[in-house]
């Protein structure tokens, strides 16, 4: 990691700025108000702010900042690269009091910012997983406090948390109300392509479901069994290691307003990790071209479900 921080990108304003515009625009400037590619004209000289483009169309001026998660934020380019970075180069995440001791400025901004970036992180569709001759496994997990760590007070509320991993593929999971049939049949059909082999535990949520599919083997972890021939969750419950080690150890706690911007972020990572052929930067390239078109406002950031 200690080498990628030597990169001008981290530490030059115009690099950040152009390394920016080449994730943003690889085909080009384009005007964010009207989308006109072709009659753009950059801005030079001092009476212009740097990085400026005149939309010869409907005369409005722009950078590549605009409608972005960076829109009109005061934070140098240069720092928003290396949050993008260090969040993408940590497996398990980092913290947000981490960011503001490595970066500088205050919490209160890094926090900001991560919650914008994990915004840029949203992949914006589910699916599919899987396909013929392909395993998906399915299960579902509960996120946290523990009763035994409340001295007093009411016991802390679990939010439910289900995720589809295609095995040597991605991972789709998804901040639900509750585990139920109905719930998340609706979710699993859509995401899952139906010509999988659709592998669980012996839940009997997914008996009917597991019917929709080409096969539906389960295994049963109450009678201590996790592998049966191809049939096991090994690789879901995998997944939420990673998820759960974050989540205890880094964040130590997610607010259920909050839990699905986490979830948008251990997925990206997951589906863009090492053992699928991405490097952190490249990695860190994918998440930066994402922050387009998911502008928030810096009064409260935007709630909304992992789609």
């Amino acid at each position: 990691m200690s080498s990628h921080l030597q990169n001008p990108i981290f530490h030059d304003e115009e690099a950040a700025r152009a390394w920016f515009e080449a994730r943003i625009w690889p085909n080009g400037p384009f005007c964010p108000h009207c989308g006109e590619a072709e009659r753009v004209t950059r801005m030079h000289g001092k009476a212009h702010r740097p990085g400026a483009f005149q939309c010869n169309s409907c005369r409005d001026q722009f950078t590549v900042t605009v409608n972005t998660v960076c829109e009109r934020s005061k934070i140098p380019l240069t720092k928003w690269c290396m949050a993008i970075y260090l969040l993408n180069s940590s497996k398990k995440g980092m913290s947000a009091l981490q960011m503001h001791r490595m970066m500088g400025g205050s919490y209160k901004t890094a926090w900001f910012m991560m919650h914008r970036i994990r915004e840029a992180m949203r992949d914006g569709k589910m699916g599919p997983l899987g396909g013929e001759g392909k395993f998906v496994e399915a299960d579902e997990t509960y996120v946290g406090g523990k009763a035994k760590n409340k001295a007093y007070g009411p016991i802390p509320k679990k939010e439910a948390v289900m995720a589809l991993v295609e095995r040597q593929g991605k991972v789709v999971s998804a901040h639900v109300p509750n585990v139920t049939a109905k719930t998340l049949r609706p979710l699993i059909v859509t995401i899952v392509d139906r010509k999988s082999h659709f592998r669980t535990d012996h839940s009997p949520v997914y008996w009917t479901i597991g019917d929709e599919f080409t096969t539906h083997y389960t295994v049963n972890h109450s009678a201590d069994e996790y592998v049966r021939g191809d049939a096991s969750t090994n690789t879901v419950e995998s997944y939420f290691a990673i998820l759960k080690r974050g989540i205890f150890g880094i964040y130590h706690s997610v607010s259920e307003e909050h839990l699905t911007r986490y979830l948008c972020e251990f997925d990206f990572r997951y589906n863009y990790r090492t053992a699928l052929g991405y490097s952190d930067m490249q990695r860190t390239e994918i998440a930066a071209a994402g922050i387009y078109g998911k502008r928030l406002t810096y009064r409260r950031p935007r709630i909304g479900a992992n789609v």
